[in-house]
């Protein structure tokens, strides 16, 4: 039995977590994890049910519940490494390069907050998708950030190391030099090059499909 106490952790780690536990486990193995929410326990029951997985909850306490989840028998196509979902692209003439980068990908993060309200949920929010784009089986091709989405590859941000680990995939990271200069981020560059806004409008208008969060 795998135990995993993911107390504490934010979105998304218990459930990428849990999940990469189970694919490197054998087939029908179980993983016990403690987590302190419930909206941990609806993402790691979500999972479960995506992939057919049972699943089963223990509440000791609201800050300490068990959710037990149990692998099946993976099929032949399912034993199949990122390589194959990256074929599965293929067959759907959508171009993916050898390592796993779908070419015309690109995302745009022109903030260092996702979505609009609070600032702090915000700021945790991007935190969280910069950290999931990094356990995607397929990775844009590039990364665009300006404006407030500079202040994400320089010194100081919680993303800087998940923009560095996509980079070393291969992932192109630009951050515009006209925000740099202008929010006085020019020597804490920390993840990638600079760009230009040229370079910025010619990566959107080729791009085969741009996500903003």
């Amino acid at each position: 039995m795998i135990h995993l106490d993911e107390r504490g952790k934010e979105c998304p780690k218990p459930l990428i977590e849990t999940k990469k536990a189970l694919e490197s486990a054998p087939a029908g193995e179980t993983a016990e994890v403690m987590v302190d929410n419930e909206i941990a326990v609806q993402n790691l029951q979500k999972m479960a049910d995506h992939k057919g997985y049972k699943s089963e909850i223990q509440r000791n306490s609201d800050q300490e519940i068990i959710v037990k989840i149990t692998s099946s028998e993976r099929s032949s196509e399912e034993e199949s490494t990122g390589s194959k979902k990256a074929a599965d692209y293929q067959d759907c003439k959508v171009p993916v390069l050898e390592n796993g980068i779908r070419k015309g990908m690109v995302v745009v993060l022109s903030s260092d907050t996702m979505g609009t309200g609070d600032e702090k949920l915000g700021k945790t929010l991007m935190k969280g998708f910069v950290y999931a784009l990094t356990q995607q089986d397929v990775l844009p091709e590039t990364i665009l950030m300006y404006n407030g989405g500079a202040f994400l590859s320089c010194r100081g941000s919680d993303s800087v190391q998940d923009l560095k680990d996509l980079e070393k995939k291969g992932v192109k990271i630009l951050t515009c030099g006209t925000c740099l200069n202008y929010y006085e981020l020019g020597e804490k560059l920390e993840v990638g090059t600079v760009t230009n806004l040229y370079e910025i409008a010619e990566k959107e208008t080729a791009a085969s499909l741009i996500i903003r969060p």
